[in-house]
């Protein structure tokens, strides 16, 4: 298992991707074939991460482990897999008929328990954050102090919306309050946020109203750093979350990273200190997405953010 002192990376990469038509998770965007997550752990591993935890489903295990895992345990990470499946779920329930779309990313956390005995970071699998994100939350994590008694030390990197629209459809953001002192109060799941005529706003009802946000709002992209009892608050509220949601949302509902901070934020049991980063957001959301996103990530190698040959 890792040192328990020493940070982990979980990632998500269980969703089929669904909007962008196949597994986005390890599609080529690179000048030399690179996956997107494969920027991801460039940049974790000179942040200072040297295990990574990828979350996938068993469906994919042959063609991830092929290509993004094997790059990873190249690139001298210490690699570990665990896998989303609908039928993990707490004692007295079971999976709906017709259920075929994932509990959602508290519920792929969960599914890595058993890997995870360390203060950890998580990600999307299909997000590019930068390099200032993976290393902010490291030294966040690594000086976390988890005192008895203590709220627990999370923190979240923070996104400007603007640096994280698309231009080809909507997209799915925490949008954040932030107090005085840098910290979280809340974190509201939009998802549906659209760059529109008049500038980028959401809807909640199919689009028959729209509400605005300003460009610097800043939102989540599931850049987390949390402590393992985490995973413990996320266990204990997910019988609830079922509970209250299956009876009319069978087929999909999801089990939210943000609904289980802002319960811990409401009771006390949590502190979530707010990193910025000015990166600029890139994702295949949608497979338009994906030329932009290829000649990016071929400018930043000629810039020399990232080595002109393979990243690994």
């Amino acid at each position: 298992m890792p040192n328990k002192n020493e940070p982990v990376l979980a990632v998500m990469a269980a969703g089929m991707g669904s909007r962008y038509g196949g597994l986005k998770q390890i599609d080529p965007v690179g000048p030399h074939g690179e996956a997107i997550l494969d920027y991801s752990l460039y940049d974790a591993r000179r942040a200072g991460f040297k295990t990574v935890v990828f979350i996938i489903k068993p469906e994919i295990d042959q063609a991830f482990r092929e290509s993004v895992g094997a790059r990873a345990a190249a690139a001298g990470l210490e690699v570990r897999y665990a896998y989303q499946t609908l039928d993990k779920l707490p004692a007295g329930f079971a999976v709906p008929q017709g259920r075929e779309k994932p509990w959602g990313t508290a519920h792929a956390v969960l599914a890595a328990a058993e890997a995870i005995d360390a203060p950890f970071a998580v990600i999307n699998a299909d997000d590019y954050y930068g390099p200032t994100g993976f290393r902010l939350i490291y030294e966040h994590l690594a000086a976390a102090d988890t005192a008895a008694g203590a709220p627990a030390p999370w923190a979240m990197v923070g996104f400007w919306l603007g640096n994280t629209v698309s231009e080809n459809g909507s997209v799915s953001r925490g949008v954040c309050e932030v107090d005085g002192r840098g910290r979280l109060v809340r974190v509201t799941e939009r998802t549906r946020i659209e760059k529109r005529a008049g500038g980028i706003a959401y809807t909640e009802d199919g689009g028959a109203s729209w509400t605005p946000l300003a460009e610097n709002t800043v939102v989540s992209m599931n850049l987390w750093g949390f402590t393992p009892d985490f995973l413990t608050r996320a266990q204990a509220g997910f019988a609830a979350f079922l509970q209250a949601n299956l009876p009319e949302n069978p087929l999909k509902c999801e089990y939210y990273l943000p609904s289980v901070v802002t319960a811990a934020l409401a009771d006390g049991a949590a502190e979530v200190t707010v990193l910025t980063s000015a990166d600029k957001w890139y994702g295949i959301t949608y497979r338009a997405d994906k030329p932009a996103l290829s000649a990016a990530l071929a400018r930043m190698a000629q810039e020399g953010l990232y080595p002109k040959d393979r990243l690994f």
